[in-house]
């Protein structure tokens, strides 16, 4: 057992393993992400800058992407086309005991490398809360939790082959 390590010691300088935690291989070294306009008919203020700073921050702290200005091998952007509310589960008065908050993002993956794996996709995001409760009340925590979603979903599908 020890003369086969001592043996195959010398190779282990030679095999390169590209691995990365979120369980795909990125062989890219450079992102650009844009800034996501909102473009739907119902605007809430801070959404695009929230939303393109978690995209961001997704691309940056869980790879070794270096986020630059322009000419990057991976190229993200795209527009909020969609934000509005819609009543769910209605009960016996037509009453809905429900509403949901919807956030449809247009979503163009460019990969410069691997031309293949480009797209151009739209996301949905979407958070049920009670229609007893105020939408100005429970807003921020909704548009939250749905851009985490959907920032995942983003992620999984630009980075994650599964």
């Amino acid at each position: 057992m020890l003369l086969v390590t001592i043996l195959l010691l010398p190779l282990n300088s030679c095999i390169s393993i590209n691995y990365s935690f979120t369980g795909a291989p990125i062989i890219a070294k450079t992102i650009s992400i844009d800034y996501f306009p909102n473009k739907a008919s119902l605007v809430n203020s801070s959404l695009s800058q929230d939303f393109t700073d978690a995209l961001r921050d997704k691309f940056v702290n869980q790879t070794k992407l270096e986020l630059v200005e322009q000419n990057a091998e991976l190229e993200l952007s795209g527009a909020i086309i969609k934000y509005y509310t819609t009543a769910m589960a209605i009960q016996g008065n037509e009453t809905a005991a429900l509403n949901r908050l919807n956030i449809v993002i247009r979503v163009k993956y460019t990969n410069t490398l691997d031309d293949e794996s480009s797209f151009e996709q739209d996301f949905t995001g979407f958070e049920d809360y009670d229609a007893s409760m105020s939408f100005a009340s429970v807003e921020d925590e909704l548009v939250s939790v749905i851009i985490e979603r959907l920032v995942q979903d983003i992620f999984n599908k630009a980075l994650v082959n599964w």
